[in-house]
């Protein structure tokens, strides 16, 4: 209570009563959209750079860390300016199970279910959920200032995405890099689908350890309920205590009687952990399912896909997991089999990432690619230099994850995404893969759905080719959290080499999460997620910029501040008062060629200095050095020092203020493009608007 107190203190600070300069930029916005300054034709004979928009899920409007995007921006806004032809690519991703998941919600709110209702209708009424979606979403990125090209906006599930993806699909499996298997995956028997390593996450629980009697040994397991399944006892091969059990088999009692199991040796068995014994459930659990193929071990499921036990279990059938557990515990104390419980025992229990119920491991039949063939490639690009990681620190964990990377399940047991293109003959069994076409009535095609990675792994080349923009690929610079460098980034650079033989972009560039006023992570469960068009509503797009960069470096966490928003605000009205001062309080006449005094020459090699150090500071990424440089050097010298020193001589200074203001607003349009645009029109022989201007050039 008392954090949510504090925060809610905070967000009441956060609204201010002001006049909304939402209409006028929504002006400026419209009138640079239909002037086709977003496109990148305005400068046909630069050199290409393009940046592929992280598509937002169709599922819900924009959160915080959308607002982030101002980085990707920045950079398409500077380099627009030096020339270059420039394309920021829009869209939209499905975000399959993400996307089902919140429609699932919706439909309990009304008193129903995914079950309610066939495959077909089903799909439709997402897809009509999430189109109603679109436009709102799209909206609040151009209240932003965003400036992307909408005229080449995608979708992950239009057509034309779609046939690229399949054409991936069938190409790795073509290839031998597709496979169909039954192996034990993450299953979520709440959302009713299994889902890859990535999207397991692990939470630290107090789970009781059991101390149960084998036979002659004593083993300890967190998992009594899956006993039902269990193939073999394992001891570690040096642990001396064991050593005369090892490959013979032991009698056990259990509650449905005798049986016998054998031990075998495993070196996965830590001598340390409980007794030193362990039992083997190779359908339930992965280290026992690799110890299980390391030895020809049975696999014995008794946990369905719905969470209940199955005929296996007995008379604990149609138990779910946790009752089982408990009935289980019961009926072997009554039989003396308990021999102690350790209740402080703390476990790392899995659960699914947006439902939080505990991961079950279960034997499924999927679709899995190979990723180890695919990752060394990924590995390459960066160790040779052909590709970077902004900032580097990032790189450790890039590696990281591609140097152990498993083969990844890509089969999702959902109706919202791209099915597999996948056809199982009727009388053969066999399988066979197409690029979409049906291959006859002897065929019916698999039910499952592609893991929206593997789609949106292929974005940059499917997009840039679905819109004949592949002149723009390899893209300059993929922008993004660093929270999705392994779920995502890595993804697309193994697909993207993989389909083209390049990296699909030059650099790799990620910033951190926005957190709440209070520095904690923003959650609905928390209750603390911001709106960031609500703040833009309150301070306009260029203050939710500005303090977006402002004081944070590349890459780091930080959280949403009320000081950056004031102080951005604070600066906005300093420019709107230095451009009154240069040209509404202007004098009639002014000097053609004036002469230099020492603060003219000062004033010019200061805004010299100043241009180059933006200019270097946006090539290597440092957005906030650069915000920073333009925020002191027209606050502090052009406004404190110059401007008042030009007062006693204003028709001399006249030509220079206006020069300084022009190149000042040129420099930090990237930033806040909204005022630089309104003040820009106030100056003497402008342009039609700055973004038809030239960066200033950088003297060597």
């Amino acid at each position: 209570m008392y954090y949510n107190a504090r925060l809610q203190l905070l967000l009441k600070k956060i609204n201010p009563s002001r006049i909304s300069v939402m209409q006028k930029d929504g002006e400026i916005y419209k009138s640079w959209e239909e002037k086709g300054y977003f496109k990148p034709e305005l400068h046909t004979n630069g050199n290409p750079y393009s940046i592929i928009l992280p598509p937002p899920n169709a599922n819900a409007p924009l959160h915080f860390g959308h607002a982030m995007y101002t980085v990707e921006d920045i950079l398409i806004r500077y380099h627009r300016l030096l020339g270059d032809k420039t394309l920021w690519l829009p869209g939209a991703d499905h975000a399959g199970f993400e996307t089902q998941f919140v429609f699932e919600k919706k439909l309990l709110e009304k008193g129903k279910s995914r079950f309610d209702y066939d495959r077909e209708t089903l799909y439709k009424m997402i897809w009509d959920f999430a189109a109603e979606n679109r436009p709102v979403m799209e909206n609040q990125l151009k209240r932003l200032g965003f400036s992307l090209d909408w005229s080449r906006s995608k979708f992950t599930l239009e057509e034309d995405i779609i046939k690229i993806v399949y054409k991936t699909f069938k190409k790795l499996y073509e290839d031998g890099l597709v496979y169909r298997a039954e192996k034990l995956v993450n299953y979520c028997t709440y959302d009713g689908t299994s889902f890859s390593d990535l999207e397991v996450i692990y939470e630290e629980k107090n789970s009781p350890l059991y101390y149960i009697k084998y036979g002659p040994l004593t083993l300890a397991t967190t998992r009594p309920e899956t006993k039902f399944g269990d193939t073999a006892v394992a001891v570690n091969p040096r642990d001396k205590r064991y050593k005369q059990y090892i490959g013979k088999e032991i009698e056990i009692e259990t509650v449905f009687g005798k049986a016998k199991l054998k031990v075998i040796a495993d070196d996965m068995v830590d001598p340390e952990f409980g007794t030193g014994v362990v039992k083997i459930t190779p359908a339930h659990d992965f280290n026992d399912f690799e110890a299980g193929q390391r030895h020809n071990l049975p696999s014995v499921q008794v946990i369905g896909l719905d969470g209940k036990m199955n005929e296996k279990a007995g008379k604990l059938k149609g138990l779910y997991v946790k009752q089982a557990r408990k009935a289980i515990v019961e009926e072997m104390q009554k039989k003396g089999l308990v021999e102690k419980i350790d209740e402080s025992y703390i476990n790392r229990i899995g659960v699914c990432y947006k439902c939080k119920n505990p991961i079950e491991p279960l034997p499924l039949e999927q679709w899995f690619i190979k990723m180890e063939p695919l990752a060394k490639y990924a590995i390459k690009a960066v160790k040779e230099g052909k590709l970077k990681i902004y900032p580097k620190n990032f790189e450790k964990l890039y590696f990281q994850f591609l140097e152990n990377i498993r083969d990844w399940n890509i089969s999702r047991q959902i109706v919202w995404g791209i099915r597999i293109p996948a056809w199982q003959n009727k009388k053969t069994r066999e399988w066979k893969v197409t690029e979409g076409e049906n291959p006859g009535d002897d065929y019916i095609q698999d039910n499952d759905t592609f893991d929206t990675w593997f789609s949106s792994g292929q974005w940059p080349y499917a997009s840039l080719a679905a819109t004949n923009s592949l002149e723009f690929y390899p893209t300059s610079v993929m922008e993004t959290g660093y929270d999705i460098l392994r779920w995502w980034v890595a993804r697309m650079m193994m697909l993207g080499i993989y389909m083209t033989g390049k990296p699909p972009f030059k650099d790799i560039l990620l910033h951190g999460l926005v957190n709440d006023p209070l520095g904690k992570k923003m959650s609905k469960s928390k209750g603390n997620v911001i709106d960031p068009i609500e703040i833009v509503e309150q301070y306009g797009a260029d203050t939710v910029r500005f303090a977006l960069v402002y004081g944070n470096a590349t890459g780091n966490d930080q959280a949403l501040s009320y000081t950056k928003l004031e102080a951005a605000k604070k600066f906005i009205n300093k420019l709107r008062n230095i451009a009154r001062f240069v040209v509404e309080m202007k004098p009639k006449t002014s000097s053609k060629e004036a002469a230099q005094r020492i603060e003219d020459i000062k004033v010019m090699k200061n805004l010299e200095k100043v241009t180059k150090d933006v200019t270097d500071a946006l090539e290597r990424y440092d957005f906030n050095f650069a915000l920073n440089m333009l925020y002191e050097f027209i606050w502090h010298y052009f406004a404190d020092v110059y401007i008042e020193q030009s007062k006693k001589r204003r028709e001399e200074a006249q030509p220079y203020l206006e020069h300084i203001l022009k190149t000042m607003l040129i420099l930090l349009h990237p930033f806040m493009p909204f005022i630089t645009e309104e003040l820009y029109l106030q100056l003497p022989n402008h342009l039609e608007s700055i973004m038809l201007e030239k960066w200033p050039k950088v003297k060597a």
